[in-house]
């Protein structure tokens, strides 16, 4: 028989790690409260204080998997930017690279020669042959979502419900409750989102021929895996649907892989047989330095050149000045150069089937109704049985006490996942001895919570 765990159990956990936290950190609740004279919200981007934490977590240095902090406590890292280190921190061909190209100059608003070698490694690692170099994915799929809307002459888009796609405008907008608004708490936001967005669940094939059968959607922005709300997997055959529905009506589709990257050397959709319009991609693609490309078809390009020449003149409102840098072409070529081989991709898979097999180990000893779901080197956990076939389903039990609980727990003895859900990446630096770790102290927060 599963079990379940009592909700006095989880606050009275939740209770007493917030105040260990407090008591091991006293360097960094004195930087926090120095900072909050200077920073919104008291940090430097606002969504570093929501890890739930009484007061941010203040880092010295991070190298590999490891983080150690302002009271010189050391920490396996399994959240890794939230995959932007999903290489590692500072890992050593890029931290060379790094200070090597410094003495050459950052940006010039001009290429450089490593311009015509990423661009051969963009077209071999992921199949499309003509790219951009954005400094985020926000930027990247602001960028597409332009191009798209320009060449098919059509406004709107296609997004699934509780999707992530960057601080992109348009993609705010969800359909909970069956009507389509704009999402709850979005800030400064003055048109209606939902004249320019539609929005489907994941997985309903049904929803989505309806949505583009309208003929009026110039494309489906979407991850192949959605992992804003835990990891939400495309059901079998989903894909292809969603590719041959996108064909038949006209409309593009856009693969925003910036977290599944994780897949393989190639990305979700190459393992998926998945030939996308367009491509998107953050985050990691340059070992964690400001940059992110994306990527048309022939197809695609040839259309925008055809749009290009019959314009006119005029600013087209996409690029911007740091983009392209020598800086960031030097460090993608290294990333795609060292990292995205399969011989990489193997190793990093092979740890996370073994952190995988762990925590479902874990479920069944402690007889919870839980699951765990793993993506290439990308593992995450939910505290219930079934895993969501859509965002809609996962957005009602995510974010619960539990996974605050469980978080506050870990961190206070020395394991980092990442906060907004039960997310661990495996990246070149991990080692069998952390995943260990890992099991072995979500082992003790279980056991301390099935006992209270």
């Amino acid at each position: 028989m599963k079990s379940k765990i009592a909700d006095s159990a989880i606050q009275a956990m939740l209770g007493r790690e917030k105040k260990l936290y407090v008591q091991r950190n006293p360097k960094s609740q004195a930087l926090s409260l120095e900072a909050s004279h200077h920073w919104l919200r008291g940090v430097p981007m606002h969504w570093m204080v929501d890890w739930g934490l009484p007061f941010p977590l203040f880092v010295d240095k991070a190298q590999g998997a490891t983080l150690w902090d302002a009271d010189d406590h050391q920490y396996t890292d399994f959240c890794l930017g939230d995959t932007g280190a999903m290489f590692g921190h500072a890992p050593k061909a890029v931290a060379e690279v790094l200070a090597r190209e410094a003495a050459h100059g950052f940006t010039t608003m001009l290429p450089s020669s490593d311009a015509v070698e990423v661009g051969r490694l963009l077209q071999d690692r992921f199949g499309l042959p003509f790219w951009q170099v954005t400094a985020t994915a926000s930027d990247a799929n602001r960028a597409v979502l332009r191009w798209c809307r320009a060449v098919t002459g059509r406004q709107k888009i296609l997004v699934f419900n509780h999707c992530y796609h960057g601080c992109v405008d348009d993609t705010f907008v969800t359909a909970d409750d069956g009507h389509v608004v704009m999402v709850d708490g979005l800030v400064g936001e003055p048109r209606d989102l939902t004249a320019f967005t539609k929005v489907v669940e994941f997985n309903d094939v049904t929803a989505l021929e309806a949505a583009l059968r309208e003929g009026d959607v110039a494309c489906v922005l979407a991850e192949p895996v959605m992992t804003n709300v835990g990891m939400v997997l495309p059901d079998d055959g989903f894909l292809e649907k969603l590719r041959a529905l996108t064909i038949e009506t006209g409309t593009l589709l856009i693969l925003d892989e910036t977290h599944t990257l994780s897949s393989g050397p190639g990305g979700y959709s190459k393992l998926a047989g998945i030939a996308p319009d367009a491509l998107v991609f953050g985050k990691p693609i340059a070992g964690g330095i400001p940059a992110a490309v994306y990527g048309f078809s022939a197809a695609v390009h040839q259309r925008i050149q055809d749009y290009l020449a019959a314009r006119g003149d005029g600013r087209s409102g996409i690029g911007t000045t740091l983009s392209g840098s020598r800086i960031q072409m030097a460090l993608i070529k290294t990333v795609l150069t060292e990292f995205f081989t399969e011989a990489c991709f193997a190793a990093l898979i092979a740890l996370a089937q073994k952190l995988e097999q762990g925590i479902a180990d874990l479920f069944i000893k402690h007889r919870l109704p839980w699951h765990v779901t793993r993506v290439g080197a990308r593992v995450e956990f939910m505290c219930v049985e079934k895993p969501p076939r859509c965002g809609g389903d996962a957005a009602k039990v995510i974010h619960q006490p539990i996974d605050q609980a469980v978080h506050h727990y870990l961190l206070n003895r020395g394991v980092v996942i990442t906060p907004f859900h039960n997310m661990m990446l495996i990246c070149p630096s991990t080692g069998l001895a952390q995943v260990d770790q890992l099991i072995r102290e979500l082992d003790h927060c279980l056991q301390e919570l099935k006992s209270a």
